[in-house]
């Protein structure tokens, strides 16, 4: 088969970036995504010099970002200054930059390599590392790691436990590039990677077999399906109280841990000591709550300077018994890069409020009293951060992710809820996910949703927590195990590319 030149070719790859794109969440086509990869390896092969092997990097991962980051347009209908049509723009102009990243990686394995299995070991190695850096350059952005496709390959997924999301990239990468050699009628090579593939995805089968363990920590997390325009509304306070109020289940003999998402309310929660009596008095003898509200910032005068994006834990008198200040907070959502200039085009952030907020000190483990297990909080996207989340020597028993993915379209919700499956597998941790329009779930330490509530819904879930898993290989070492593998894989590219 010719290869096609020029814009075609290019054009072929936007078309596979797109289609590649289609293996994550909600579509889960994974076929497609391992067919996309091995054909962006085969025009990296093809490619006249290294700088048409950049070029069909970034045409590929334009079309792949452009599809995975496309939900992000509909916060910008929420932007009172803008009209919602620039969240288009956004789109565009983010997946252009994210799609330096595959540019990076074609260049740098044709340079390993210029085709064959060490061009495969050197595109794994080199896309993996690429994904890494884009996880931290400019505050990171990991959204879908490749290795996300993984999940619903039977028991790939488990992998994510001994090398991570990363780790997982890496396999998929070599995956598709035996596709790629099968291609080139490489048999041997390409029937080899594929052999190895299968037998991992159904050895992680394995863990999977065995049923969920459930501890005697009972949940309710509320759904209470509040739009974004009604949060943010005149009244959205009460509103927003009284509905959560109505829903959460009446206290029973048997303690609970009460849970609402992600500002839930979006006031200076320490500050209102009416309303956290309020909130104890749905509660019974040894219940606890747990929900995301604001805390503001202020000079030794009193002047509110910045706030915090925080989690509370509350007692059955309105007592603060900890709190959780988020570390990675949302450009343009939580804080406003540059602000004077971009507020003088009419720019502000996409949460409304004159104050930006200011990050907290990291990930931290909350000890809980009552018998309840000592968790994890994640604020939001917090959770898209792999090796990220939970305290150095302290690990939690549990993750809880409060997030607010009424930001979201529907595929971002069941993205985000894929990436948090991932956490809980590297981890060895079950989480609890609370969010005011879903979706909102129980996910055990294998990764398994064991309750959830679809998006567009409200009500409660009533749920065990899930038992923990011990600790994981990637949960010592981190991100250290798969950025070895990928140096490994581009060394072994290199060294075999030099041999022949």
């Amino acid at each position: 088969m010719t290869v096609p030149a020029g814009r075609a070719r290019l054009g072929l790859l936007f078309i596979a970036g797109i289609a590649s794109s289609l293996g994550f969440a909600p579509w889960n086509l994974w076929p497609l995504t391992l067919i996309g990869i091995g054909w962006l390896i085969r025009e990296t092969a093809a490619a006249a010099s290294r700088r048409q092997a950049a070029r069909a990097g970034w045409a590929f991962g334009f079309g792949h970002f452009l599809l995975g980051t496309h939900w992000i347009a509909q916060a910008f209908q929420y932007q009172q200054d803008m009209p919602a049509w620039t969240g288009w723009i956004g789109v565009v102009l983010l997946s252009a930059y994210l799609a330096v990243f595959p540019a990076v990686a074609a260049l740098a394995a044709r340079r390993i390599a210029p085709a064959g299995l060490a061009l495969v070991l050197g595109f794994a190695g080199c896309w993996t590392l690429a994904e890494a850096l884009r996880g931290v350059l400019f505050s990171g952005f990991p959204w879908n790691p490749l290795g996300a496709v993984a999940l619903p390959m039977a028991g790939l997924g488990q992998g994510a436990a001994l090398v991570g999301a990363l780790g997982l990239s890496a396999v998929i990468v070599l995956a598709s590039g035996a596709l790629y050699a099968l291609g080139e009628r490489q048999w041997r090579t390409g029937g080899a990677i594929l052999g190895l593939t299968a037998a991992a995805a159904l050895a992680g089968l394995m863990p999977l077999r065995t049923p969920t363990g459930l501890t005697t920590t009972r949940l309710n997390i509320v759904q209470a399906d509040i739009g974004q325009d009604e949060k943010w509304s005149e009244d959205g306070v009460e509103r927003a109280v009284a509905k959560y109020l109505d829903l959460s289940p009446a206290p029973t003999a048997s303690p609970r841990v009460l849970i609402w998402p992600e500002a839930a309310i979006p006031d200076l929660l320490d500050e209102m000591p009416s309303m956290r009596r309020r909130l104890g008095a749905h509660l019974g003898p040894g219940d606890l709550m747990l929900l995301g509200a604001l805390k503001a910032i202020r000079e030794d005068d009193g002047t509110a300077i910045a706030a915090h994006n925080s989690l509370f834990a509350l007692d059955t008198e309105g007592g603060i018994l900890a709190r959780y200040d988020k570390k990675r907070l949302v450009p343009f959502g939580e804080f406003l890069p540059a602000r004077t200039l971009l507020n003088a085009i009419g720019l502000d952030r996409l949460a409304p409020g004159a104050l930006d907020f200011w990050p907290g000190p990291g990930p931290r483990t909350l000890p809980l009293p009552g018998g309840v297990p000592a968790v994890g909080p994640l604020i939001c996207y917090e959770v898209i951060f792999d090796g990220r989340v939970t305290e150095a020597g302290y690990r939690p028993a549990w993750l809880l992710n409060v997030s607010n993915d009424a930001w979201f379209a529907g595929a971002g919700a069941e993205m985000h809820l894929a990436q948090a499956r991932l956490r809980s597998i590297e981890e060895g941790l079950p989480m609890a996910r609370s969010t005011p329009t879903g979706i909102s779930a129980v996910i055990d330490a294998n990764g398994r949703v064991t309750a959830a509530m679809p998006r567009g819904q409200a009500g409660v879930i009533d749920a065990r927590l899930p038992e923990a898993n011990p600790p994981t290989l990637f949960s010592h070492a981190g991100r250290i195990l798969p950025l070895l593998l990928a140096a490994l894989l581009a060394l072994l590219g290199w060294s075999l590319a030099r041999r022949r």
